[in-house]
Parts: structure tokens; sequence; C-alpha cells
């Protein structure tokens, strides 16, 4: 795995998420309590960045159509999206946030 550095821990806001590109990838980074995860920063409904969404409940909502996403899983809970969206592997070291884009958790290949 090849992680790179994202963003310090301090800057992920607790109710919304953080954009960050990542070499060609843009991404969407939240977090839930204590832990961290990186998405593709795009609906899969609409083009779309979910980092202006709220993060809640272990979800990022898409602002536009209402749809929101699992973090862990990628996978959409509210219409109109049906398709998931890309979940990439993190890593926390110290206080920073690291993220390896050349592989995805749940097999989404990133739009």
């Amino acid at each position: 795995m090849t992680f790179e550095r994202a963003c310090a821990l301090a800057d992920v806001p607790k109710d919304e998420a953080l954009a960050v590109t990542l070499g060609e990838y843009d991404l969407a980074v939240a977090r839930a309590g204590d832990e961290f995860f990186a998405l593709q920063n795009q609906c899969s409904h609409a083009a779309v960045a979910l980092s202006e969404g709220e993060v809640a409940d272990g979800t990022v909502e898409c602002w536009l159509h209402g749809s929101c996403f699992e973090l862990r899983t990628g996978k959409p809970t509210h219409f109109p999206a049906t398709e998931p969206v890309a979940t990439f592997p993190v890593e926390v070291r110290g206080d920073e946030l690291f993220v390896d884009t050349t592989t995805t958790l749940n097999g989404v290949t990133p739009a």
C-alpha cells in the first residue's frame, strides 16, 4: 500500500467533510467519532461534491438531492443515488491522516 499525507486530523470537522486532492483523485475526508474515512468526493447520482454535505450517524449527505453514503462502505442509504462511491484505506499517524489511493476498500472504481 502507498499512503500519502492527506491532512492534519485537526483539519477534519466533526459534522462535515474536508475536500482533499491526492494525485488524480478528489476525496472527501470525514470523521465519525474517533474514526476517519476517505471517500470519492463525488456523489454517484450527480457530479456534486460530497465534501459540501453534512456528516452525521456514520454517513455523508449530498447536499443537492439528499442522497446519503455510508462512510465505511460508500453504499448509498437514501435515494436518488443507487450506486456506491469508492472508499479508500486510511491510516492515522500521530496527528496526521494518510490515504492510499492505489486501491479501494469496496472495489468501486473511482470516477
